[in-house]
């Protein structure tokens, strides 16, 4: 799930998701929400494998939306079932709970920014390494030239060291990295620590090529 720039709610709402599933075949199933947000959902209870990046629709009451898979539960793990979402067409009104607006927490306050570097909205696959643990592939919600957003239903602890590949439309930049914050339920912020001049290049490159996302961030994450 993407760098959360509102909050989501936690609801059970019964929604129908359909699309094509990881091995071509139709589908259309009813799930359930675990929580939604203006911008995306986690829903439980899908059976068919979907892949990250695919677009599948989703109606709720009389209003139905396309929306991309951000990331999938892993088989056998206790996320298994569960799908991240992200709306395509987030401008329009979808959920008919109260969701707080953009930019603000659920108090109605705006997000201080604290981050050195501007940041840009993306949807990024990224690969992160640990040593002694298996490949974990995920997205970037967002990210600037300091580090990113990963999105992660059980993140990595604060202080987490690791080494992150991310593809960046035809190119692949490597880096080594440290998990600034964490949030449970949304993922970590990464803060990159060390990465060659031409990757840094190319990071630069594809950044520039990329349109700024002009809200304030969470005042609790990485300084970045």
């Amino acid at each position: 799930m993407a760098t959360r720039r509102e909050q989501r709610k936690n609801i059970a709402l019964s929604v129908r998701v359909f699309g094509t599933d990881a091995a071509g075949r139709i589908f259309s199933e009813t799930v359930t929400t675990v929580n939604v947000s203006l911008e995306g959902a986690m829903v439980a209870g899908l059976k068919p494998p979907v892949k990250p990046g695919e677009i599948i629709g989703l109606r709720y009451g009389n209003n139905k939306a396309r929306f991309q898979v951000q990331w999938v539960g892993q088989p056998g793990t206790p996320l298994e079932g569960t799908v991240g979402l992200r709306n395509l067409l987030p401008t329009t009104p979808f959920w008919d709970v109260k969701l707080p607006a953009r930019g603000l927490d659920d108090k109605g306050r705006i997000y201080a920014s604290q981050r050195r570097f501007p940041r840009v909205k993306c949807s990024t696959s990224v690969e992160l390494r640990q040593e002694g643990a298996p490949p974990v592939w995920t997205k970037a919600g967002d990210m600037n030239l300091g580090g990113c957003f990963v999105e992660m239903m059980i993140p990595l602890r604060q202080g987490t060291r690791m080494k992150i590949m991310l593809w960046l439309k035809d190119d692949k930049i490597v880096a080594e990295g440290v998990v600034a914050n964490s949030r449970p339920g949304y993922g970590v912020g990464v803060r990159f620590t060390e990465m060659s001049a031409e990757d840094s290049g190319r990071l630069k490159e594809f950044l520039s090529s990329m349109v700024r996302i002009p809200i304030p961030s969470f005042s609790q994450a990485g300084k970045t």
